[in-house]
């Protein structure tokens, strides 16, 4: 088997070789635990019949435990600097390809069908940047690819806020877009040792499943999205005064809303983070009509 390339030793040897330096503004972080990889792959239940995408491979060394897992390997690294390396240190792997853009700026959908058409089974592991965690996650779900899930590594922040529940700091509109498509939990949390160089911050992996249907129907999902957000614009302020400021010409429609609250059971001197999915999803349909 071939020698892992994250380890100290290694991974040091690999960026002097190449006099490779860390661009803070692209959030380059690389693991150096052997172990916390095998764990991170282990959590996506890959089999030679699934294919991951991953998003920043670094120098490969989340890539080559998903290489010898998977049957094959797609990832994103938007940094050209890398793309030699990459193609020196995953030389032994044949079922790894390598595309050089931004994640957010792709065609995923179309990569799917280039890429991955004989895959039923994908994945999306990564150890993502932590600067950009949310809009990718986001793109992600928005694109409506068809991955069973995520396994995948983030500041340990944002992890608690797309797993919190109603009632805590953490909840937000964040938790609220990410449960209505996955169900989310916490896989472990990785200390700041095992990066080169250290982020400032402790990490944790996060696995997301997709749901078979959504928790709620709504009638329209942005529109679910707006009143969620709109709803934590000031987290002090109560679900009433947020939605008059945030909704379109809401200050005017006051009545409107209050009677839309009072129809689904939610008081109006509550904050948004005491609302569960549930009370949002009812909140946005009786509150669509009026506000499109």
């Amino acid at each position: 088997m071939q020698k892992d390339i994250a380890t100290p030793i290694r991974t040091q040897e690999i960026l002097k070789k190449y006099g490779f330096s860390f661009k803070k503004s692209l959030g380059q972080n690389f693991l150096i635990d052997p172990n916390i990889l095998r764990n991170i792959v282990s959590h996506a239940e890959l089999t030679e019949e699934s294919a991951a995408i991953e998003i920043g491979p670094g120098i490969g060394a989340l890539t080559e435990h998903l290489a010898r897992t998977a049957g094959k390997v797609v990832a994103f690294e938007i940094d050209q600097r890398l793309l030699p390396v990459l193609a020196d240190t995953l030389s032994p792997y044949d079922n790894v390809e390598i595309i050089h853009a931004d994640i957010l700026e792709v065609d995923v959908q179309q990569m799917f069908e280039s890429q991955l058409q004989n895959y039923k089974d994908v994945m999306v592991v990564a150890n993502l940047p932590y600067y950009v965690t949310t809009p990718i996650l986001l793109k992600l779900l928005m694109d409506r690819l068809p991955i069973r899930g995520m396994v995948v590594m983030m500041q340990k922040e944002v992890a608690d806020r797309i797993t919190a529940s109603p009632g805590t700091k953490a909840y937000g509109s964040l938790s609220i877009a990410i449960q209505y498509y996955m169900e989310a939990e916490i896989a472990m949390i990785v200390p700041k040792a095992v990066f080169m160089p250290q982020p400032n911050v402790d990490s944790a992996v996060i696995k997301l499943t997709r749901r078979e249907v959504p928790p709620i129907q709504v009638i329209d999902e942005e529109f679910l999205f707006k009143v969620s957000r709109g709803s934590f614009v000031q987290r002090r302020k109560t679900i009433i005064n947020n939605l008059q400021s945030s909704l379109p010409n809401g200050k005017a429609k006051k009545d409107i809303i209050i009677q839309a609250l009072g129809k689904v059971g939610v008081d109006p001197t509550r904050r948004g983070e005491t609302l569960s999915i549930e009370e949002f999803g009812k909140l946005s349909n009786e509150l669509y009509e009026e506000f499109h």
